[in-house]
């Protein structure tokens, strides 16, 4: 396979860059600045920006597929940014698709996009998209993931996947964010502490990628379809944090606030930022209250029957390779 990434030199797009040079593709990488650390794997680096048809137009040019990893994620932020990269950069990347007549675009959607605010226990890809989004992150991505999965694009096999805090060694944002509001003393668990959540460890969510992307045929069942993406081991959502407090040698979290509570802070806080034109994210918003608060795992039955998805690499063995990169950080990746 020659294959595009965009998003390379994000957390999970490296991943992807690694297991497919790892088993012989031809990798290349649009890239917004030149990485050593991808030039050294063998990739081509192609510059560029997903808001950029042209750019991206010139890099789909003579790829079997694309990974669209690239997006903007957060709780906070201009409705505008998350449009620009979420919607119009996918937009973009279809159309260097048609105009370079790719036949295959995986799509990185998130489990978000389904997220009404409740409790998500064991759900599959026929729950909705919800009424009313609560972040412009999971609307964009729902709205660009209904782009990929149109069910009139005829020249181009599509499909979607859904990792779920995607987690491990590299990780700069989840993780690091835990350990950092930790350490400042600015942790508090949200709810009853009984919430149980579903998670993929990193590699496993690679993995997922290239074997929907060797699944996409014509005829296929994975043509058009969203796939959730788990490791299927739903853990309780605070006793996993704990552990994570513990590998980097941190207390565990004991101060708390309901999930009412909480949402009614992140209301109190979207309104003072939104009065005062504050870009940073606040500490807490109603979408990450709820996010926190609920419990949310999924039946991902269907990738398993459809392309021979299983996470290889168990919680307990990644919990291991975490506590080895939290000692040594530069320590290199598993495959």
């Amino acid at each position: 396979m020659h294959a595009l990434v965009t998003g390379a030199n994000g957390f999970l797009g490296r991943y992807i860059v690694e297991q497919l040079i790892a088993r012989g593709d031809r990798v290349r990488a649009l890239v917004r600045r030149d990485t050593p650390e991808l030039t050294a794997l063998g990739v081509d680096l192609a510059r560029g920006d997903v808001r950029e048809l042209p750019s991206v137009v010139k890099a789909a040019a003579g790829v079997d597929a694309v990974f669209h990893v690239a997006a903007i994620a957060g709780i906070w932020g201009k409705l505008r940014d998350y449009w620009d990269v979420n919607v119009n950069g996918t937009a973009n990347v279809l159309e260097a698709c048609y105009v370079n007549k790719v036949k295959k675009l995986i799509y990185t959607s998130s489990p978000s996009v389904t997220f009404a605010g409740g409790d998500q226990c064991g759900v599959d890809e026929s729950v909705p998209y919800p009424q009313k989004f609560l972040a412009h992150y999971p609307h964009t991505k729902a709205i660009a993931e209904e782009l990929v999965l149109d069910p009139n694009c005829q020249d181009i096999l599509t499909v979607a996947l859904r990792p779920h805090l995607i987690w491990g060694p590299r990780d700069q944002h989840l993780i690091p964010r835990l350990l950092a509001r930790a350490r400042s003393g600015k942790l508090r668990y949200v709810g009853d502490r009984h919430n149980q959540v579903d998670a993929v460890y990193v590699e496993n969510a690679a993995t997922a990628h290239l074997q929907a992307a060797d699944a996409l045929k014509p005829g296929s069942p994975v043509c058009g379809k969203a796939y959730f993406i788990t490791n299927d081991e739903p853990v309780n959502c605070w006793n996993w944090i704990d552990q994570i407090m513990s590998l980097a040698h941190l207390p565990p979290v004991r101060r708390g606030i309901s999930t009412r509570g909480a949402y009614a802070a992140g209301a109190l806080l979207e309104g003072l930022w939104t009065l005062l034109r504050r870009t940073d994210e606040p500490r807490m918003t109603r979408f990450l209250a709820l996010q926190l608060g609920t419990s949310h795992w999924f039946d991902i039955s269907a990738a398993k029957r459809d392309f021979g998805y299983e996470p290889k690499i168990t919680m307990a063995e990644g919990m291991q390779r975490l506590a080895l990169s939290l000692q040594t950080p530069a320590a290199p990746a598993h495959r």
